[in-house]
Order: structure tokens, then C-alpha cells, then sequence
């Protein structure tokens, strides 16, 4: 992983020196700074669609033979929506300094996505800026009985089929979906990345990963309605350290085996992360029945808890809308899972759940120096087991594996 980590590093280091050195440039080939208000109109007036001007410097920038950098400058910007497509020729920036807003009514977007990078190269986001995508009607679910908007809210910024990026200081909020979703991506790291929307925002993941290899979220702060990160099938080499969740549903991987043809979620390091008034705290979730998987390699160290409901959790009976057959057992095989050093406080007495599937029990199982305080009435915390034989270390509060399971767990958000 370590290794995997320095080389992700250092190919984004040459390219950001790359692009820094397009400043100033320009003649030949085109490149340099391209800003949207002084070369191409845009109005930092809450009115006028930022679209056309942004796409009309992103063509430009694309098409350049040297690296090139957009500068959306101070103000606060409307954005009706923007796809951003490469192919581009050499490393391209996008340098957000500004706020640019979505369109508040969720019946303007027809597809799920406001703003989307495709399939591009070498590519830098960075700036300071906020992406706002003013979600607040789109929680309150008014009028989807009426209108199928609701099928397809936007997600704020899309990362499909990108290769070598950095996404470092922007913040995103309020979307009215996922805040992030990263897909067929290949290096990509965010960092000192914000992500903000109310607790109660329904669907409103911070990052959700897809079919991903080198994903590194690092030293970020995450806020939101439902998992801060979210790892899907065909994730590998994922790195997340430094973030801090809450509120939210922690950091989930999956849930998995919903679907036929699920890609392998293989080498997660989840590191130095804290978790205040979240739902869950570190967790794989697979559903019972449905298809077939592989979850390996999965490492959580170093984590601190404060007031989290389900602080470590494997379940591999996730069933949130009981649609799930009686006596199923989830199909999808877990195997190399360490959580060491995991410390804090439990909302419930419930702090470790590690239900396994009867039919492929979980293998490599590793509980290393937890210590999880429940003050509440209904005593101190317990440890819950099922299918599954930890191997176990240095201090362990609760004991490991040490209370029976309920009949009717509580179901997790």
C-alpha cells in the first residue's frame, strides 16, 4: 500500500509542477491562464449561467498543446450545469477562487449530475472555492408523488473515467445527491477537501467510490446526511486518513452483492479518522442472498469515536427495507479485516457487531486494542459475533465476541 501511496504521490507532484509551470505562458500552442470573467464574459451576478463561458475555456483549455490553467475568480456565480469533457491535449487546472451555485429547483436538472469531469488526464481542481448545490428543497422530497425529479437528482461533481488528479482545497455543499462520485478512476486524491450539507439530508453520501485504483482521501472534513465515504464493488488501493465524520453514517464499504457481476473490492486502509454523533463508525455491509463477491484487505487503525451508534460494524445481513427472504445469507466473502487502536465513546451499548454469513464465514478476522465506554442505562458496552472467530490482542473493552446476539438486531442505517 505504501508503495502503491508514494508512486500515486509522486506522479501527482510532476503533474502539478507541470501545470503550475503553465502560468504566464500562452503564444504557441496555447496554455497560460484563461480567466472566464476578463476572456470570456462570465458575470459573478447570481444570474447569468456561468455554463457557455466555462465551456467555452475549457474547449480552449483542452485543445492546448502546453499545460493550461481556468480561473473562475471572486464572487458568487449561477451554474445551470456543465459536463467537461477530454480528452485534453496536455495537464489542465481548473482554479475555482469563487462560490458557484446550483439551481435550487431539483425539476431543472434532468439527469443526475450537476457538474461532470470526463474522462480527462492529468487534471488539477483547487482554488479555495465552493461548489453550492442548494439541496434544501431536494430534502424535503415535495412533489416527487407528481414529478419524477426525484429519480434523478443531481450529484454536485461527477469524477468519471479520470486518470492523475488532485482535488485539493474546494468545498462542496448542499447537494441535492451524493456530494462526490468517483468512478473508473485511476490516482486520484482529494485533500483538505469540505464537504457540508445538514444530517438530516437524505442520500447525500460525501464521496462514493466505484471501480476505482489509487484513491486517496486525505486530511478532509466531511459533513453530511449519509455515509462520509462510501466504497462500492471494484475499489482497490483506497487510502483514507486524516478524515473527520460527523455527522453522517461514518465510513462504509458497500453495501455489497446487490448486483450481478460485482467487481472486487480489495486493499482499503482506513487511518487517523474521527467519528462524532455518526450513525456508524467503521463498517462493511453486504446484503443477504442476492450475488456473489470478494471483500479483502481491509485495514481500520487508529480511529476515535465520540457518541457513535454502531462504532465497528460488519453486517453482512443489511437489509434496510426488509426486502431481504428470511434465512438468507449473504454471498459475498470477507476475508483479511483488521480494526486495531479504535477508541472512544458508543452511543448505544452495542459498540461491536461482526455478523458474518453462515454460509461463507468471515476469515482473518483481527480485533487489536479497542476500547469503546458506554455510560448510558442501559449499561456498559458489549461485543456481538456471528460466524466469525477473531483473532485477538492487547486490551479489548468490551470483550471480544463476548454477548449473544439479539433476535431482532437493530437495523443500521
Amino acid at each position: 500500500m505504501a508503495i502503491q501511496f508514494n508512486f500515486v504521490s509522486s506522479m501527482l507532484i510532476l503533474v502539478l509542477l507541470s501545470i503550475s509551470s503553465a502560468e504566464g505562458q500562452g503564444g504557441e500552442g496555447g496554455g497560460g491562464v484563461i480567466d472566464v470573467v476578463a476572456k470570456f464574459g462570465a458575470k459573478a451576478n447570481e444570474k447569468t449561467d456561468l455554463s457557455k463561458p466555462l465551456l467555452d475555456a475549457w474547449k480552449e483549455a483542452c485543445a492546448s498543446t502546453s499545460p493550461a490553467k481556468i480561473v473562475i475568480p471572486k464572487g458568487i456565480y449561477f451554474l445551470s450545469t456543465a459536463t467537461l469533457d477530454g480528452p485534453c491535449k496536455a495537464p489542465i487546472e481548473l482554479q475555482v477562487e469563487g462560490t458557484v451555485k446550483a439551481p435550487a429547483d431539483p425539476g431543472a436538472f434532468k439527469e443526475p449530475k450537476w457538474i461532470a469531469f470526463n474522462r480527462i488526464e492529468n487534471f488539477k481542481l483547487s482554488g479555495g472555492g465552493v461548489f453550492d448545490g442548494q439541496g434544501t428543497t431536494a430534502y424535503k422530497r415535495e412533489g416527487c408523488k407528481n414529478h419524477d425529479y426525484c429519480g434523478s437528482l443531481p450529484i454536485n461533481l461527477r469524477f468519471d473515467f479520470l486518470t492523475n488528479v488532485m482535488i485539493q482545497d474546494i468545498t462542496t455543499k448542499d447537494s441535492k445527491q451524493f456530494h462526490v462520485n468517483v468512478l473508473g478512476c485511476k490516482n486520484i486524491t482529494f485533500e483538505h477537501f469540505t464537504i457540508s450539507a445538514p444530517g438530516e439530508s437524505p442520500n447525500t453520501d460525501g464521496i462514493h467510490i466505484g471501480r476505482s485504483d489509487g484513491v486517496n482521501v486525505l486530511n478532509s472534513e466531511i459533513k453530511t446526511g449519509d455515509d462520509c465515504v462510501s466504497i462500492g464493488d471494484g475499489s482497490k488501493n483506497l487510502v483514507i486518513n486524516g478524515v473527520t465524520c460527523g455527522p453522517g453514517h461514518g465510513i462504509s464499504i458497500g453495501s455489497l452483492g446487490l448486483f450481478k457481476n460485482e467487481e472486487p473490492v480489495d486493499g482499503v486502509t482506513v487511518k487517523n479518522c474521527t467519528m462524532t454523533n455518526t450513525s456508524n463508525g467503521v463498517r462493511i455491509k453486504s446484503w443477504p442472498g442476492a450475488e456473489p463477491g470478494t471483500c479483502s484487505n481491509i485495514h481500520f487503525e487508529d480511529i476515535t469515536v465520540t457518541n457513535v451508534s454502531s462504532p465497528i460494524i460488519i453486517d453482512q445481513k443489511y437489509c434496510p427495507w426488509n426486502k431481504c427472504k428470511i434465512n438468507e445469507e449473504s454471498k459475498v466473502k470477507l476475508s483479511n479485516i483488521s480494526f486495531k487502536n479504535i477508541h472512544g465513546t458508543s452511543a448505544l451499548p452495542e459498540a461491536i457487531k461482526i455478523i458474518c454469513s453462515a454460509t461463507l464465514p468471515c476469515e482473518n478476522v483481527e480485533l487489536a486494542d479497542i476500547e469503546i465506554t458506554h455510560s448510558g442505562p442501559d449499561g456498559p458496552t458489549v461485543s456481538q459475533c456471528s460466524n466469525v472467530k477473531p483473532k485477538v490482542s492487547g486490551k479489548q473493552n468490551p470483550v471480544a465476541c463476548s454477548a449473544p446476539i439479539p433476535a431482532k438486531p437493530t437495523p443500521a442505517a
